[in-house]
């Protein structure tokens, strides 16, 4: 059977609650990130009673544009989802996977390993909570223990403190003990650091030579988008940390901006977010990102279901090096009921996301 040969019957919206293993405090612009949010997903269900589900990838539109139609005319195998049901991109490509029998890595062409390495993105300012009684740099360290339990072995360290929790050169000068810190305590692992555009150029590379003998891989949003200023990052890093790759496009990106700066050999990675930008538009992109010399880690952070999309994103596109993994549990607001358990950091070899459809609806179903 083909898509075509099956029919959508209903649409129907839920709430999924992620749980962090703990607060996930500041970063260089933001305010604690808290204990978790609770999402939007969607469930499609056809007449021959196959199910896909899925996080919404925008505003929800009005599900009898998609009730009433085969699967075929709202999926194309090369090309994904049209733009006017963009909002059900993961859903029908869940959808499509059950159908068919495939993993959505399959679906995407299965271009990259299904190994994927996945570095911890919960590592935020925990040194700085609380405020009356700051933990310091122990509670970084410890937050780093505490997710090698969950199969971690490379973090991602929040930096840019001086931004705007304390002063400028007090904040730079904890981001690079807390950076020399972590090196000290995981000599073999990946260290990624991401400033949130939290320092301005000079600034970034006062910190670059203080850790120069981390061998970091990669710096993230140093500063605010400059083809200019990422340009003389590039040219300071050939000389003090040359495998050290330069990360940017997680913030309302322009797209086309950036690859002109990848082309130019001052961008290595983009990080346009999985969700917000889509699985569809990244499928689009992907071969141009190639072409300018670049790699791809589309942005994850928020829910463990965003991982498992960036990691089958890496296995079907390829040119993925690494994902950002999410610790913490997915869970259906109804029923209580795991979808993900204890974080996740692999790629189900089984048919569409691999991840159960949630059991109840809530009753704003439609």
């Amino acid at each position: 059977m083909s898509l075509h040969d099956h029919t959508v019957v209903s649409v129907e919206t839920i709430k999924i609650t992620t749980r962090y293993p703990r607060t996930i405090g500041r970063n260089a612009r933001l305010g604690s990130h808290g204990d978790g949010p609770t999402s939007d997903a969607a469930i499609i269900r056809t007449d021959t009673g196959r199910a896909g589900w899925g996080l919404l990838a925008g505003p929800a539109a009005d599900p009898g544009t998609v009730v009433g139609r085969p699967v075929g005319d709202l999926f194309d195998e090369e090309d994904g989802v049209p733009d006017e049901h963009r909002w059900l991109d993961f859903a029908l490509h869940d959808l499509a996977g059950v159908i068919l029998d495939q993993p959505v890595y399959a679906l995407l062409g299965a271009a990259g390993s299904p190994t994927v390495p996945c570095y911890d993105g919960g590592i935020y300012f925990a040194d700085l909570d609380p405020d009356d009684a700051p933990r310091g740099i122990d509670a970084v360290l410890g937050h780093c223990a505490d997710d090698t339990g969950l199969g971690f072995t490379d973090f991602k360290l929040k930096i840019g403190r001086g931004n705007r929790w304390m002063e400028r050169e007090t904040g730079d000068e904890r981001d690079i003990a807390v950076t020399r810190a972590v090196r000290a305590a995981y000599p073999e692992a990946r260290i990624l650091v991401d400033a949130n555009d939290g320092y301005d150029l000079d600034g970034f590379l006062r910190y670059l030579d203080a850790v120069a003998d981390c061998n970091l891989y990669w710096v993230e949003e140093p500063f605010l988008d400059s083809a200019a200023d990422l340009a003389a990052l590039r040219k300071h890093l050939d000389r003090v940390s040359p495998k050290t790759l330069i990360a940017d496009g997680e913030s309302h990106p322009d797209v086309d901006k950036l690859l002109d700066i990848a082309a130019d050999g001052a961008l290595d990675m983009m990080l346009m977010d999985v969700v917000s930008y889509g699985l569809t538009p990244w499928r689009r992109l992907m071969p141009t990102v190639a072409k300018a010399g670049a790699q791809a880690s589309p942005h994850a952070w928020g829910l463990p279901l965003k991982t498992l999309y960036a990691a089958q994103l890496a296995a079907g596109l390829g040119n993925v090096p690494i994902v950002e993994g999410v610790p913490g549990d997915t869970v259906d607001v109804d029923t209580g009921r795991y979808l993900i358990k204890d974080g996740l950091i692999t790629v189900p070899d089984q048919p569409g996301f691999g991840i159960p459809v949630p059991d109840q609806l809530n009753s704003g179903a439609s």
